[in-house]
């Protein structure tokens, strides 16, 4: 009996100095914790040509070479048709629009519509809700030497 106590007592000792030191020695491995990086927001500075956009409603665009951006924030109107150095940003969050795209009936007719057509419909599902270029958040607007071609 009192083998079988000591026994038991030398088990459970083991038992804790066994947990004892996997703790330790997990707490030692764990990477030391970096502070979280600041968020700031980050200012891009871009020139390019302000043009009224295409289709209705659309706002203003600015064109660099084939760089096509949908301006927002600062009014540019004043500056269309001139070449102009903006400040500014992308969007400070994320703006969902609209619903399914093209459109609900265009997506149940899937396989039963005509190619050409459903392209067509996407396109202009694009166009209307403004996802046709990235959105560039207007800072600050100023006029620069150059000239714009039509």
């Amino acid at each position: 009996m009192l083998l079988s106590r000591m026994i038991m007592r030398y088990l459970l000792l083991i038992f804790v100095v066994l947990t004892s030191a996997t703790a330790a020695s997990a707490q030692q491995q764990q990477p030391p914790k970096q502070p979280p990086a600041s968020k700031k927001p980050t200012t891009i500075t871009m020139s390019g040509c302000v043009q009224k956009g295409e289709a209705p409603g659309t706002g203003y665009t600015l064109t660099e070479g084939t760089s096509i951006f949908r301006l927002t924030g600062v009014d540019v109107r004043d500056f269309v048709g001139r070449r102009v150095e903006i400040v500014g940003g992308t969007p400070r969050k994320l703006k969902i629009v609209g619903g399914l795209t093209p459109s609900a009936n265009v997506a149940a007719q899937a396989g039963s519509m005509d190619p050409a057509r459903a392209a067509t419909a996407a396109a202009d599902a694009a166009a209307v809700n403004g996802t046709g270029a990235p959105e560039f958040r207007v800072r600050s607007i100023k006029p620069i030497a150059g000239s714009c071609t039509q």
